[in-house]
């Protein structure tokens, strides 16, 4: 099974992101719970090749807008 290495950088907001082992791979439009906030993920991508068991990726999220879903 799969670690991934998860990079959260958030645009436009002071948070100062978060660097996550996780299980799944996060998925373009889902939210994600930092700290006490929700942030909605609006791109994903790959930092290196897979190495081993090991799968590195970036992930870009911005604040959830009031009325959006968590």
């Amino acid at each position: 099974m799969a670690i991934y290495k998860v990079s959260y950088v958030v645009a436009g907001d002071p948070h100062p992101g978060a660097i996550l082992n996780q299980s799944r791979r996060p998925e373009l439009g889902e939210v994600v719970r930092l700290g006490m906030r929700d942030f909605k993920i609006i791109d994903v991508f790959d930092l290196v090749p897979a190495r081993g068991e090991f799968v590195y990726v970036h992930v870009t999220c911005r604040p959830l807008q009031p009325g959006e879903q968590s």
